[in-house]
């Protein structure tokens, strides 16, 4: 309990800082949120989306899950897309994944951890649809590394099934989604070159 003081604290020196760096930030900040991106990523609290790609807040819509899953019937995404592109209006849909992901590495070592494994489950199926390309590679960690990736694939192609994107397309909103990943041991992006923005 007695570190949640230093929060506060970390709070007002951070908005202090950033007034006397630009008078007018939280001014511009309360009277418009346009991002013109929507990123999808991990909840895993070394993947800070804004401050990775160097945006302020108001900049990226972000919305978090473990493993960076979009599924079709998680009404939290599914909600936080539709917000995205009907009212906000983005662009851009960028799921991020990261290398050594704890989701994935949970989904992949076979044991129990409890309620989680019924969201894990998406990502074990990703790894049954990729098991021989999997079973290929030596070593436990590049084949976590690799389903960390493949599993970004997947959930890009996840979001441009969604009815809400493709009604977006439908509409011609000019809509483009893409997967990338983050590496913790260097903090450098990589895209994975998984891009889709009609209705292929």
């Amino acid at each position: 309990m007695h570190q949640l003081p230093k929060l506060l604290d970390n709070n007002r020196r951070w908005a202090a800082e950033r007034v006397t760096g630009d008078p007018t930030f939280f001014t511009r900040l309360t009277n418009q949120q346009a991002p013109g991106f929507l990123w999808i990523g991990c909840s895993d609290s070394r993947v800070p989306a804004n401050e990775i790609v160097g945006l302020d807040p108001g900049e990226l819509f972000v919305h978090r899950n473990v493993a960076n899953l979009v599924v079709h019937t998680d009404v939290n995404c599914l909600s936080a897309l539709q917000y995205a592109v009907d009212v906000l209006k983005v662009g851009h849909v960028i799921v991020c994944g990261h290398y050594g992901c704890g989701g994935i590495r949970a989904a992949m070592d076979g044991t129990a951890h409890g309620l989680i494994d019924n969201w894990l489950r998406h990502v074990q199926d990703v790894q049954r649809s990729h098991r021989a390309e999997l079973s290929g590679l030596a070593g436990d960690q590049a084949r976590i590394d690799r389903l960390c990736e493949l599993n970004v694939i997947e959930q890009v192609r996840n979001v441009g099934r969604s009815t809400i994107v493709q009604d977006a397309w439908k509409r011609g909103h000019p809509l483009e989604l893409h997967g990338w990943i983050y590496g913790l041991k260097d903090g450098l992006i990589s895209d994975l070159r998984i891009q889709m923005s009609d209705l292929k």
